[in-house]
């Protein structure tokens, strides 16, 4: 696991109506601190990456539909520098996952349905706070067409 990422189980309650996915709150250990909350969606086979904040901890939870997360850590002062963690998200794996600033991630919709992915992230945007890099680009060494779920 990379340093400084956490993930947490999150708690579904369901009945014959629905359900409530709990994703994250105030009085939680892990909570540090609130500038928005935005969603995006995530096609079946696309990918969305790279992309790497200087300030903000990103607190993902995808609802909806499966996606894999993948985070590549180049701090070098990092234990777990150089490494790659894949996590598969979605209702039947209903976790919160903290990233810590500086992290590299990026996700892959899985499955045959459009996925959700909610993101309580500490800052508001900021595009100056932001960094990306294509996938295609080969700054990071990782091939998004093989699927280890």
């Amino acid at each position: 696991m990379i340093a400084g990422v956490q993930i947490i189980p999150l708690r579904q309650i369901a009945d014959e109506r629905g359900k409530v996915m709990h994703m994250l709150r105030a009085d939680a250990p892990h909570f540090r601190g609130f500038g928005e909350i935005y969603f995006s969606t995530i096609h079946p086979g696309a990918v969305k990456a790279w992309r790497r904040h200087k300030r903000m901890i990103l607190n993902y939870a995808v609802p909806l539909g499966r996606v894999k997360l993948v985070l590549y850590d180049d701090r070098l002062d990092s234990a777990t520098a150089r490494q790659i963690q894949e996590i598969y998200l979605g209702p039947d794996s209903y976790s919160l996952v903290i990233t810590p600033p500086l992290v590299w991630n990026g996700f892959k919709g899985l499955g045959a349905e459009t996925a959700l992915v909610a993101n309580c992230a500490t800052m508001p945007h900021d595009p100056d706070e932001i960094e990306r890099s294509d996938p295609a680009s080969g700054h990071i060494a990782y091939d998004w067409d093989i699927d280890r779920s």
